[in-house]
């Protein structure tokens, strides 16, 4: 008896330690029990302590995985989190373009949970220009959002969230999740949606393990569009996703460890 599943298409650079990018994105796939299919970007070296080096994927051969991917297995939601360089954001969104229907959860990865620095600012034009008015819902954690604002004010309480998150959405013209979890007091996050504001609040857990937190909750998001549920909905099925994993304990690595996202089959 066969049978068929939605799809969800990751785009993200490669983490051998298998706790950020695309191998944490295909593991939150199958734990909502969707496909995943995936679109390697770059390949970084790095581990639960540091990032050590960052290689982009030749231009030939990022073009070839995503003619390969959508013209074959097209999927029903789409996550993008590092991008590359200028030029593969060019023919990311120049492959995208060309299905304006597909929700896009776009994570503008820059700076790792372990603090290591992703993404060059020169990127950061061509990510806002081509990137971001393909995307559904963008989400940036607290450093990223201040880098998109071009600030380094303090973003401390939730009045503040909630300026920058506004600001991100007049700015940029597409709905913005401001993640809180680079908070001390909290882990609440604030969508700015159609204009809209709304809180989606979580206590913080104390734990170091929180390596690809940002990832996880990007490709859960992409999960609950690719089940057709609201951006919402979405949101909210991913929050509690995310919890599950980060208060399962897993302690794997010297530094800021993988959270299990294996939690829902232990």
């Amino acid at each position: 008896m066969s049978f068929s599943l939605p799809s969800v298409l990751t785009i993200a650079g490669s983490d051998p330690s298998g706790g950020a990018g695309i191998q944490a994105d295909l593991k939150t796939i199958a734990a909502f029990s969707l496909y995943g299919s995936s679109v390697i970007t770059a390949l970084t070296a790095q581990n639960t302590t540091r990032v050590y080096l960052v290689e982009d994927v030749s231009i030939p051969m990022l073009t070839n995985q995503l003619d390969a991917v959508l013209s074959d297995i097209p999927p029903q939601a789409i996550k993008i989190g590092m991008a590359g360089s200028p030029s593969s954001i060019e023919v990311i969104a120049s492959r995208l373009s060309k299905f304006p229907s597909i929700p896009v959860v776009l994570d503008p990865v820059m700076i790792s949970t372990s603090g290591g620095t992703l993404f060059e600012k020169v990127g950061i034009k061509n990510l806002t220009e081509m990137l971001f008015p393909l995307a559904t819902l963008v989400t940036p954690n607290i450093p990223e959002a201040q880098a998109l604002l071009s600030t380094k004010t303090p973003l401390l309480s939730n009045k503040d969230m909630e300026e920058a998150v506004t600001k991100l959405w007049d700015k940029y013209k597409t709905s913005f999740l401001l993640k809180g979890g680079h908070s001390d007091s909290h882990a609440s996050d604030v969508l700015c949606h159609n204009g809209s504001i709304q809180w989606f609040y979580g206590d913080r857990i104390q734990t170091q393990n929180n390596h690809g937190t940002g990832c996880t909750l990007s490709s859960a998001i992409a999960c609950g569009l690719a089940k057709r549920n609201s951006l919402e909905e979405s949101i909210l099925s991913a929050k509690e996703y995310i919890n599950g994993a980060l208060m399962a304990g897993l302690e794997l690595g010297k530094g800021n460890g993988p959270i299990w996202h294996g939690y829902k089959e232990s």
